[in-house]
């Protein structure tokens, strides 16, 4: 079995397709490019400079790895990496690093819907949900299952942690700890993804222990270094170490709940 292409496809040499791909009417594979088995680019998309894994499926009108849009790209020679499983929908751009020693590196079973866009340098993990037209500044990270709702933008050098919510039309300009939403613009806090985290089979006892020290980061009167340093003495679940390391390694800062009576606040917590 060889890769299917279509005679209007024009496929650059370079490119290496595996067996099993497939590449549809009037798409361009540029230089540089390696799309693995099973692969199926719709039509009218454009890919240059990509590493694309096994199964993913590309609807259509996508550009993959697409020059960076920042004045420091000079032209160099860079590249993205896209793992396993991921649904790329029709108008979705994923743009490659600016920068030779970067990269942008997307992982697998992901779903970027129609329009939504990873700028260059991004590090987004596995299982992430991009809706409608959201869309992810140059150097964000993201986390494992984390979803960033429509029309919701993250600004430049942001993270968003595992299992996190970034809901509809939000504007996230600080860290968004991991299994916590956010909402607004400019987005705060709104209470931890205490469904999500039950869809993805966290025990019950772990989210309380999150519920826990979601309270004594935020509501507990003291300042984060100190609450992160209280946490770090008691006997912490695999996701409230998490939620703690991603606080205590925070550059850009991390999202505060937004204001309100403290007792009203801390019951967004249990949400």
């Amino acid at each position: 079995m060889t890769a299917k292409i279509h005679q209007t496809a024009v496929v650059h040499p370079s490119a290496e397709l595996a067996d099993g791909a497939e590449i549809g009417p009037y798409t361009v594979i540029g230089e540089g490019v390696k799309i693995g088995a099973g692969t199926r680019v719709g039509p009218h998309c454009i890919i240059e400079f990509a590493e694309i894994g096994k199964n993913n499926q590309i609807t259509g009108l996508a550009c993959i790895g697409t020059p960076a849009q920042d004045f420091c790209y000079k032209g160099e020679r860079t590249g993205i990496i896209i793992g396993d499983n991921n649904f790329i929908r029709e108008g979705v751009s994923l743009h490659r690093a600016s920068k030779p020693e970067w990269i942008t590196k997307i992982g697998s079973n992901c779903m970027f819907m129609a329009n939504s866009h990873v700028a260059h340098d991004g590090l987004v993990g596995d299982g992430v949900i991009m809706v409608n037209s959201a869309a992810l500044a140059g150097h964000c990270e993201v986390g494992d299952k984390a979803l960033i709702s429509g029309l919701a933008a993250v600004h430049q050098f942001t993270r968003v942690g595992t299992l996190a919510m970034v809901t509809g039309g939000a504007m996230a300009n600080l860290d968004v700890p991991p299994y916590c939403r956010a909402q607004g613009d400019r987005a705060k806090l709104v209470g931890l993804n205490a469904i999500g985290m039950r869809r993805n089979g966290v025990a019950r006892e772990n989210i309380k222990n999150v519920k826990d020290a979601y309270k004594t980061l935020f509501f507990s009167g003291l300042r984060l270094t100190d609450a992160i340093a209280k946490l770090k003495e008691t006997r912490l679940s695999p996701e409230a170490q998490l939620f703690v390391s991603f606080c205590e390694t925070s550059k850009r800062g991390v999202m505060r709940p937004r204001m309100r009576l403290a007792g009203a606040a801390e019951d967004e917590a249990d949400e």
